[in-house]
């Protein structure tokens, strides 16, 4: 026993003189001043500096409101914002801004940013404001992470950036957990925007006028990838969740569960849709809920989704492999191996979810199941029957095709092993457009599809020059005239099985060079 007790002894005696002890820093007594005017730049640098020398521990950020210009954050170190302490971005002079952030984590490993206190980046500035001014400040991150390695953000409250409020760039085993994040007072106001690996984003709010989470892969040698986001409230006037636009290297294994995603409160109409795009009359909005995009030649492979309600969007899903060749990298990427799942949405707009590749070049092994979309319709004669631009090179959005596509639940060219299970599409008003359209299309299954019928008896799946796509377990409880138009002399082994036609007079027409012959039916109720 008294072995034990002086061991016990000798260890704590050891942590007491040891360098890695921790240390508690409180920065006023550093002379930083908390009276909204002083500006505290490098008092707080030394409080951080302080700590981070004598091993690494705790810096206390007291309430009251703190003016400040960039703070580099070190190894081991906790940056803790009290309830009741307010960081207020300076927007004074650029030198304030050593570096376009606020808090810069640089390099450096064990750190955090704790607390319930507030950043406020005070964005809608004169002097930061983008809209039409010139911009006379570096307009500031409020959290910028940097080649840097085990990063904790927990509890803090960010209002009011002057541009992207979190950016992760080439770091990794990050975590981002129950903050609130209110960003519209300028543009570019992009939420959390992850170029790094290892990333866990969890119990979050994040409310802001730009993308709200953004996945951009630009640095080579970095891939984006190990991934989760989970149980988040998430609200924009642009994009909801977001790969790329930057895409040039890659993505993978990430999911994403458990979140509601809405439009953000009157207030905060910075993109005022409805007086720019036809066919959108609420407001405000967002753009699409779910954009996954490859088009500066990088990859996209195993990505999950499931679990998402959306209210007040354009477009629930958007996904594009596209050839804008941003980059330089003179070469077109590939998006396979997605898995979309209980999805239930409401959109906007007359611009359909989407699944686009362009030709020669197919999205592949994409499955969503589980869907509910109650869709706004209003689609023409003239909607249905459009032909849709191929745009290869075109920034990716859901507008890059124009207002409207010519389905009302989902548009699909260019793609292979494309799976819809379990799908119900809704009509809000009536619409001339089909449910859905196939164009060059291969190796596909429809499955378990209701869909509300287009307003002039026209067919409501249109399949043009598919081949091998496989559509089961269909009944419809209203009288169908033609359920498939099926369209174009490259189609090959169309299979319908396994469905209930009593309520269907005729169950496909061909046209365009289409042959019956290559449509087969199979165990169908008749």
């Amino acid at each position: 026993m008294t072995y034990r007790i002086l061991y016990c002894l000798c260890i704590v005696f050891f942590l007491l003189l040891s360098p890695l002890s921790a240390k508690t820093v409180v920065v006023t007594d550093f002379g930083v001043v908390g009276d909204g005017k002083t500006l505290n730049t490098e008092a707080f640098q030394r409080a951080v500096d302080a700590c981070a020398e004598s091993g690494g521990g705790q810096v206390i950020v007291p309430a009251g409101t703190y003016l400040t210009g960039t703070i580099w954050l070190r190894d081991n170190v906790d940056f803790h914002l009290e309830h009741n302490a307010v960081l207020l971005g300076s927007t004074n002079n650029p030198e304030d801004y050593e570096k376009t952030a606020i808090l810069y984590i640089y390099q450096a490993e064990n750190v955090s940013v704790s607390g319930g206190g507030t950043i406020n980046g005070q964005g809608w500035h004169d002097n930061f404001n983008n809209r039409g001014r010139e911009v006379k400040l570096p307009r500031p991150h409020q959290i910028f992470v940097e080649e840097s390695r085990h990063v904790r953000i927990t509890g803090i409250k960010l209002r009011d950036a002057a541009t992207w409020v979190i950016r992760l760039k080439r770091s990794e085993w990050i975590t981002i957990d129950n903050i609130n994040l209110y960003s519209h007072a300028n543009t570019n106001n992009d939420g959390i925007d992850i170029d790094a690996s290892n990333v866990v984003i969890t119990n979050s709010i994040i409310d802001c006028g730009d993308d709200a989470i953004c996945f951009k892969s630009w640095n080579e040698g970095t891939i984006v990838e190990n991934v989760t986001i989970s149980n988040c409230r998430i609200a924009s006037t642009c994009n909801f969740i977001k790969f790329g636009t930057w895409s040039a290297y890659g993505f993978r294994n990430i999911t994403i569960t458990n979140c509601v995603l809405t439009a953000p409160d009157k207030e905060h109409i910075s993109r005022p849709w409805h007086t720019r795009m036809e066919g959108i009359t609420e407001e405000p909005n967002g753009i699409s809920g779910i954009a996954l995009e490859v088009v500066d030649g990088g990859f996209m492979d195993q990505v999950v989704i499931s679990n998402l309600t959306m209210t007040g969007v354009q477009t629930p899903i958007f996904i594009r492999l596209g050839d804008r060749n941003e980059a330089g990298l003179d070469q077109v990427g590939t998006l396979k191996n997605v898995i979309i799942s209980n999805i239930v949405a409401s959109d906007v707009s007359r611009i359909t979810s989407s699944i686009t590749g362009i030709p020669g070049h197919y999205v592949e092994n994409v499955t969503i199941r589980d869907v509910i979309f109650n869709t706004k319709g209003t689609g023409t004669a003239e909607h249905a029957d459009r032909v849709v631009p191929q745009n290869i090179d075109g920034y990716p959005e859901n507008r890059m095709y124009g207002d409207s596509l010519p389905a009302h639940g989902f548009y699909v060219r260019h793609a292979k092993n494309i799976h819809f299970e379990n799908m119900r599409l809704m009509l809000r008003n009536p619409d001339l457009r089909p449910a859905i359209v196939f164009d060059d299309v291969l190796d596909s299954t429809l499955q378990n599809i209701q869909a509300d019928l287009p307003s002039d008896g026209r067919p409501p799946f249109r399949l043009i020059n598919n081949r091998n796509v496989r559509f089961m377990d269909y009944h419809s409880i209203v009288d169908v005239d033609t359920l498939f138009s099926i369209e174009g002399d490259l189609t090959e082994k169309i299979v319908l099985r396994d469905n209930d036609f009593m309520s269907v007079n005729s169950p496909f027409a061909v046209s365009d060079g289409a042959m019956d012959s290559e449509v087969i039916l199979f165990n169908n109720l008749q």
